[in-house]
């Protein structure tokens, strides 16, 4: 929460911030992914199948385009 506001008055620490927010927001995806599939959670899901069906793909595309901007260099001046 506090990358948000540093990109959004570009400070200094901005990108430092965004970093952390997306490898460890990319590992908190990896390790609930990892677990659903170890302990089976799909059976229990219920109405809710659509949190894994159509969040967290769209979650780790926009980490995998979030890492291409921070690699690349075209952060916003």
């Amino acid at each position: 929460m506090i990358a948000i506001p540093a990109v959004a008055t570009q400070a200094r620490s901005a990108k430092l911030l965004v970093w952390l927010f997306n490898v460890v927001g990319s590992l908190d995806l990896i390790g609930a992914i990892t677990l659903a599939t170890v302990y089976n959670a799909a059976p229990f899901m219920g109405p809710a199948y659509w949190i894994p069906a159509f969040w967290v793909p769209a979650l780790l595309v926009t980490h995998y385009l979030t890492f291409l901007v921070l690699l690349r260099g075209r952060w916003p001046a």
